[in-house]
């Protein structure tokens, strides 16, 4: 039985590149650099969680990492729950490693979690919302590929690239100079691949590799632009980014060479390199976690440069 066509050379020839390029793009780790900031890390405030080698820990602050589930795929972090979305497709929440799970969705592709709630993304590009209290969820878009949930103002960022923003805005949280909240979604950036969201400020991940910043800004979580009180519109932070991430009062960016860059809270408003190496990373309130491309899990505390290797059992 024959599967394809008969190729010629030619053709034959660009078959062969094209697949010695995807293994050596896949061999790179470009693919995880990319994603994995939003996946295998997570924090809000003193809460972390990682996952490495398909196992989900979660711990707080400066306790040591505990054992919460395995066949993960995703982590994140409320402020009272810890989340794992493992490789079937199935959301469970946590209180703590100890306490028994709850389901809060099945079908499940992707989700961003927070103060409020869970932004879930399904397998057709769905999203939904489910708040904290785990009530009747609601729809709220079709063909999304990212989202975050901020204390207060969500986001959506759709697969043509179009960001859209609700909730919340009088700390410029929109980016497009409003201070009023909407009733509904409003478009306020476009170009967009990822976004992240935490107190009163938002960051987005540009497809060009930018990185940009609105919202509250007293410690510099989103650069110079209205430092000290607020910006309200997007501004540039740095460029050549493939992971984002954001805490309470600081901000972190890892570079396409695995170069980890940091800002805001105990750093200042510029971006400064911490250390490299780096696939992945998440930001709370006093801590940076870090996920290096040999596979350890590292925790920094917030305006510091000294990075303590995490022991997972």
């Amino acid at each position: 039985m024959r599967l394809f066509p008969p190729f010629s050379t030619g053709s034959r020839c660009t078959v062969i590149f094209v697949l010695v390029l995807v293994v050596a793009v896949l061999a790179s780790g470009r693919k995880v650099l990319a994603d994995s900031s939003s996946t295998l890390l997570a924090a809000y405030y003193d809460r972390h969680m990682a996952i490495v080698r398909g196992v989900a820990y979660g711990w707080e602050d400066e306790e040591p990492p505990r054992r919460i589930a395995s066949n993960a795929a995703q982590v994140g972090v409320g402020r009272r729950f810890y989340y794992v979305l493992d490789n079937n497709g199935i959301l469970r929440r946590f209180r703590d490693a100890l306490r028994p799970a709850e389901i809060v969705g099945t079908g499940v592709a992707s989700f961003a979690a927070g103060r409020t709630g869970v932004l879930t993304i399904d397998r057709v590009s769905t999203l939904w919302w489910i708040g904290a209290d785990m009530g009747k969820s609601e729809r709220i878009a079709e063909n999304v590929a990212a989202a975050a949930v901020g204390d207060g103002t969500n986001y959506y960022v759709t697969r043509a690239r179009a960001l859209f923003v609700k909730g919340l805005a009088h700390r410029g949280q929109y980016g497009d100079g409003r201070l009023r909240e909407t009733d509904g979604f409003v478009q306020t950036a476009t170009g967009v691949t990822r976004v992240f969201a935490h107190t009163g400020h938002a960051l987005t991940l540009m497809q060009t590799g930018d990185v940009m910043g609105t919202g509250g800004n007293i410690y510099g979580p989103v650069g110079r632009h209205g430092l000290g009180d607020k910006a309200v519109r997007w501004s540039r932070l740095l460029t050549g980014a493939v992971g984002v991430a954001t805490g309470a009062s600081h901000s972190a960016a890892v570079l396409g060479d695995g170069t980890l860059m940091v800002w805001g809270a105990g750093y200042g408003p510029d971006p400064v390199r911490l250390m490299g190496g780096v696939s992945a990373v998440a930001a709370g309130s006093s801590a940076t976690l870090v996920l290096k491309r040999d596979g350890s899990l590292w925790q920094v505390g917030r305006g510091r440069r000294d990075a303590r290797r995490l022991a997972l059992k």
